[in-house]
C-alpha cells in the first residue's frame, strides 16, 4: 500500500471513532434524563407518609431517686414586727400622774441589721432611750412605785441580769426597784424617769386638799364645843353658882353640828386616801415607751421603717431572730409527698451547700413567716419524683375539695448555715429526697404506663412484628421514669422496647 492509501484510511477510522463517541453520549444523557422524570403518580407515592407504627423505647435499668426541687429565699427566723408601747420620757401616761401626752420624735433611729443584746438601745426618742430586755410579757403600761404584776417581777429578774439587783422578785414595784432602775439608766448615761413637773404638782393639790379637811373638821369641832355638852332640857343659868351658862343646844342645832362633823372627817378621809394612793406611785419610773420585752435576745434588726423626726407611733421596723431559715413554697401536690423533719439540700448561686430540715408546713409555716407573704419565697420548680400520698395539701377550694395545685408555703430550718450566714435574701436551691429505689429496678417511661379497665396496669412490649402486653406494679417514679416489675408471670426485661405512643 502506498503511503497516500494508508493516509486515507486512516482517517476514515477517526470518522468512525467521532461518530460512536456522539451516539454513546446521546444515549447516556437520555437515560439519565429518563431517570428524573417521574409520572404524577410516582410522584405522589414519593410523597405520601409511611404507614403509622408503634413508638418504642427500650427498658432501662438503673437506681431511682424522687426529689421536690424548688427555689428558697434566705430568711432570719421568728419575724415580728417593732413597735413602743407608749410614750416615751416625760409625757409618759400611767401610774398615777403624768403630764399630759407629749409630742413624741425619734431622735435615733434604729439600724437595719444590728444585732440588739439585752439592755442594749435601740432607739432614742426626744432623747431619751428605749431598751431592749428579754421577758414574755408585753409593755403595756409604765412601771413605778405602787404598781405589781407578772411585768414588774420581769422587770426585776432583768435587772438582776443586768447586774443591778433590786432584791426578791416579788413583782411589787418598791423604793428596791426604783433604786435598781436609777442606777441602771446611770450606767446608760441616762437619768431614770422622776416625778414630772405635773405629778409634784398634784402632790402638792392633794396635800394641800388634806390641809383643808383638816381645818374643816377642827372648825367643825369648835363650833360645838361650847353649846351644852349636857344638852337636855337645862335652865341657861347655874342654879349653884348663879354664872351666866352658854345657851342650851337645841335638837335641831346638835344634828346639824353632828351632820358637819361627819361631813368634815369624811372629807378628811378622803384626801388622805387620795394622797396615800398617789405618794404609792409617786417616784422613779420605767415610761411604756423606754422598754421592750423581747421573749428571746439576741434579735437581729431586719427593717427600720422610721428615721429621725419621725413620730414612733406604729410599727418602727422588724427584728428577727439570728437563726436562719429558707422560705420558699411548693405546689399542693408536691407539699402532700412532704413532712416535717425531712432533710433538706440547699445550694447556693455558688454551688456551695448546706443541710437543713423541713420545719413547717402550710399554715404551720405561713402563720409565722416572715413578713407575711414578703419573705421572698420564689415559685417553685415542681418536683422529679413521687413516692406516694401525703397530708399536707394546697388550699381548700369553696366546695371543701383541696386543690392540688394551690402553692404550699415551706419553711427550713437551718441549724448550721454555713455559706448562707449573712446572706439574707439570697437565692437557694433547695432539694428534697422523698424516695429512693432499692438499687437498680426496671425503668419505662410514664407515657409507656397504661391502665386497663380492670385497674391494672400494664405495658406493650414489642415481640417480633406485633406488641404483646404485660401487667405490671408501678413503684417510685422520678425524672419521667416509673419502676415496674412484671406480674402474672409476664416477662419483660432490660433492652425489652415498650410502646409510648403511635
Amino acid at each position: 500500500m502506498t503511503r497516500l492509501g494508508r493516509v486515507r484510511r486512516l482517517s476514515g477510522r477517526k470518522k468512525l471513532g467521532v461518530v460512536v463517541g456522539v451516539v454513546v453520549l446521546v444515549g447516556a444523557g437520555g437515560w439519565v434524563a429518563g431517570t428524573q422524570v417521574r409520572s404524577p403518580a410516582d410522584a405522589a407515592a414519593a410523597r405520601r407518609p409511611p404507614e403509622a407504627g408503634p413508638v418504642t423505647v427500650k427498658v432501662g435499668r438503673q437506681s431511682l431517686t424522687a426529689t421536690v426541687v424548688a427555689t428558697g429565699s434566705v430568711e432570719f427566723a421568728s419575724p415580728r414586727p417593732l413597735a413602743l408601747a407608749g410614750q416615751v420620757g416625760a409625757g409618759a401616761a400611767g401610774g398615777a400622774g403624768g403630764e399630759a401626752a407629749g409630742e413624741q420624735r425619734v431622735t435615733r433611729p434604729p439600724v437595719a441589721g444590728t444585732k440588739v443584746e439585752e439592755g442594749d438601745v435601740l432607739m432614742m426618742v426626744n432623747g431619751r432611750p428605749v431598751f431592749a430586755l428579754a421577758g414574755t410579757v408585753p409593755m403595756y403600761r409604765a412601771l413605778g412605785p405602787g404598781a405589781s404584776g407578772d411585768d414588774v417581777r420581769q422587770l426585776q429578774k432583768a435587772l438582776r441580769r443586768l447586774g443591778f439587783d433590786p432584791g426578791a422578785a416579788s413583782g411589787a414595784y418598791r423604793q428596791g426597784t426604783a433604786g435598781s432602775v436609777t442606777r441602771w439608766y446611770a450606767s446608760k448615761g441616762h437619768q431614770a424617769q422622776q416625778p414630772s413637773l405635773a405629778d409634784r404638782q398634784q402632790l402638792g393639790a392633794l396635800e394641800e386638799s388634806v390641809s383643808a379637811a383638816q381645818q374643816a373638821l377642827l372648825l367643825a369641832n369648835d363650833s360645838g364645843a361650847g353649846g351644852g355638852a349636857g344638852g337636855g332640857a337645862g335652865s341657861d343659868v347655874s342654879e349653884e353658882d348663879g354664872a351666866a351658862s352658854p345657851p342650851a343646844e337645841s335638837a335641831a342645832q346638835r344634828q346639824v353640828r353632828q351632820l358637819q362633823l361627819s361631813s368634815a372627817r369624811k372629807s378628811l378621809d378622803l384626801a388622805n386616801a387620795a394622797l396615800g394612793s398617789f405618794r404609792e406611785s409617786y417616784g422613779t419610773k420605767v415610761p411604756a415607751g423606754e422598754v421592750v420585752f423581747f421573749p428571746k435576745l439576741p434579735v437581729r434588726l431586719d427593717k427600720v421603717t422610721v428615721k429621725a423626726g419621725d413620730s414612733p407611733s406604729g410599727p418602727v421596723g422588724t427584728v428577727t431572730s439570728s437563726d436562719v431559715v429558707v422560705e420558699t413554697v411548693v405546689p399542693g401536690s408536691d407539699a402532700a409527698l412532704l413532712s416535717k423533719g425531712m432533710a433538706v439540700e440547699l445550694t447556693t448561686a455558688a454551688g456551695e451547700k448546706a443541710v437543713g430540715t423541713v420545719s413547717a408546713l402550710g399554715a404551720d409555716a405561713a402563720a409565722t413567716s416572715s413578713t407575711a407573704g414578703s419573705a421572698g419565697s420564689e415559685e417553685s420548680e415542681g418536683s422529679t419524683g413521687s413516692a406516694g400520698a401525703g397530708s399536707p395539701g394546697g388550699e381548700e377550694e369553696p366546695d371543701g375539695a383541696t386543690d392540688p395545685t394551690a402553692p404550699v408555703q415551706l419553711r427550713i430550718s437551718v441549724p448550721d448555715p454555713g455559706p448562707l450566714a449573712g446572706q439574707a435574701s439570697a437565692s437557694v436551691k433547695v432539694t428534697i429526697k422523698i424516695g429512693a429505689s432499692a438499687g437498680k429496678v426496671l425503668t419505662v417511661p410514664l407515657a409507656a404506663i397504661r391502665t386497663a379497665a380492670d385497674g391494672q396496669a400494664r405495658v406493650r412490649v414489642r415481640r417480633g412484628d406485633g406488641t404483646a402486653d404485660v401487667r405490671v406494679t408501678v413503684g417510685l417514679s422520678a425524672a419521667g421514669l416509673v419502676e415496674v416489675k412484671p406480674v402474672d408471670g409476664g416477662k419483660l426485661s432490660q433492652d425489652d422496647e415498650v410502646v409510648v405512643g403511635e
